[in-house]
């Protein structure tokens, strides 16, 4: 089969998927969509050529995008491999891939330093939880103790970093791009 069939292959089945698990009958979702279930249903096993004009209806009826329903199936390695930066006493596994459209990175790290004596600032907001440890957070003259199980949301402007205490510590965080940049990148 040539990718295109594949992909083509893809997109049927993901519309049935996502038509079952709504629990939706092909009458339902073609209502939804303004096709016939009759057109649907040769659209489902394939033996209708899939119009650009009928998957957009049926994408918005699905309740997901144009974009995640033809993206390809093609996901070569999906094991995420940690990223040991000695230099800064971080190891980082990216949980999303580059080019998500939500523009946010969402990473887990493990801290090994503590707090850096440079604060850093750039627009935006960071946002982490504490999964094991305990981290020190500066943020300009204030330095806050997060615990496992405590998060911590804060102003990106306001100058900033952070480290581990008593031992290395484990944190799920979420960045905008500049907060990417900033924390995950070497300076």
């Amino acid at each position: 089969m040539t990718q295109d069939g594949e992909l083509d292959a893809l997109v049927r089945q993901r519309i049935r998927g996502l038509r079952v698990a709504r629990g939706w009958t092909l009458d339902e979702l073609a209502a939804r969509a303004y096709l016939t279930p009759s057109t649907l249903s040769r659209i489902e096993t394939g033996h209708r050529r899939i119009a650009l004009d009928q998957l957009a209806p049926i994408a918005r009826a699905l309740g997901t995008t144009l974009d995640q329903l033809v993206e390809s199936g093609r996901d070569e390695d999906v094991v995420i491999r940690p990223h040991h930066d000695d230099a800064r006493g971080m190891t980082t596994w990216l949980l999303n891939r580059e080019g998500t459209p939500t523009g946010m990175t969402v990473a887990k790290l493990r801290v090994d330093r503590p707090v850096p004596a440079d604060l850093r600032v750039h627009p935006g907001r960071d946002w982490f939880v504490v999964l094991s440890g305990t981290v020190t957070l500066r943020l300009a003259d204030r330095t806050i103790t997060v615990k496992t199980g405590e998060a911590a949301e804060f102003s990106t402007m306001v100058p900033h970093a952070f480290g581990s205490a008593g031992g290395p510590a484990e944190v799920l965080c979420i960045l905008d791009h500049e907060g990417e940049r900033s924390h995950l990148r070497p300076a």
